[in-house]
């Protein structure tokens, strides 16, 4: 009997709910995958020390030249190994259990690069005010994540996308964005970006939809908008994929 996989994510003032889009790729596949994992949660300005303990390689490169570490992050007590990178983790996870569904179905992992690369695309003109709302993390997490995102911009978070004519550019823009990616997904007759089968394409864009429904909140007014744009499509997409939220 397999141990169950250790899924780090990042801790935050939300019991029990999970927050960051790229942590949430890597829950949806496992959720997808139906592997046994728990959740660690890790206080934001920890993560760094967290992967040097276990060995995690760097995700990318600090504005300074030093290594970027990251969260999502996997270790596997089963294979010994340590993943980090939501792409790589469900590359991992269809190797390494073949049997489950498949997050990758035949000859999908250049196409979904790609379609990852849009959904980013089209998430920019929102990603300030994101940002500035996200910050639902603990004292020194909180004091942490504000002074690395204002350094990384040049700016305060209040100052990112503040209420008024800014805010509503920012959401125009975004509006326009999504009729794009709403155009690539007409092309899909069923409920998935795959017609009728689920995949990690639906891992990344429901993680970036979630994201956005849980800063602004479910009964805001900005979510209430974006999840009636284009007929009702987000929304419809989160219910699709609300079997594979679950937080364990």
């Amino acid at each position: 009997m397999s141990l169950p996989i250790i899924f780090y994510d990042i801790a935050s003032q939300i019991p029990g709910s999970a927050w960051s889009p790229n942590t949430w790729k890597t829950r949806f596949s496992l959720n997808i995958k139906h592997v046994a994992y728990r959740t660690e949660w890790i206080e934001y300005c920890d993560i760094e020390v967290l992967a040097l303990k276990i060995g995690a390689i760097p995700t990318g490169v600090k504005p300074d030249g030093k290594p970027l570490y990251t969260l999502p992050i996997i270790q596997d007590p089963n294979t010994g190994k340590v993943i980090a990178d939501s792409f790589a983790i469900a590359e991992y996870l269809d190797e390494t259990y073949p049997n489950a569904p498949t997050l990758f179905p035949r000859g999908t992992k250049a196409l979904f690069a790609a379609f990852e690369a849009g959904i980013v695309n089209a998430i920019g003109p929102i990603v300030r005010l994101q940002l500035a709302l996200s910050p639902l993390l603990n004292g020194p997490s909180e004091k942490y994540y504000r002074s690395t995102r204002e350094a990384l911009f040049g700016m305060k978070i209040e100052e990112m996308s503040p209420i008024g004519e800014k805010r509503d550019e920012d959401l125009a823009k975004f509006k326009a964005s999504l009729a794009s990616v709403d155009e690539w997904l007409a092309k899909s007759n069923g409920e998935y970006v795959m017609n009728d089968t689920v995949s990690y394409a639906d891992a990344i864009l429901n993680a970036w939809l979630i994201w956005i429904k849980l800063v602004h909140g479910a009964d805001s007014e900005v979510w209430k908008n974006i999840a009636n744009w284009n007929e009702g499509r987000w929304a419809k997409h989160l219910k699709a994929m609300e079997e594979f939220t679950a937080i364990v």
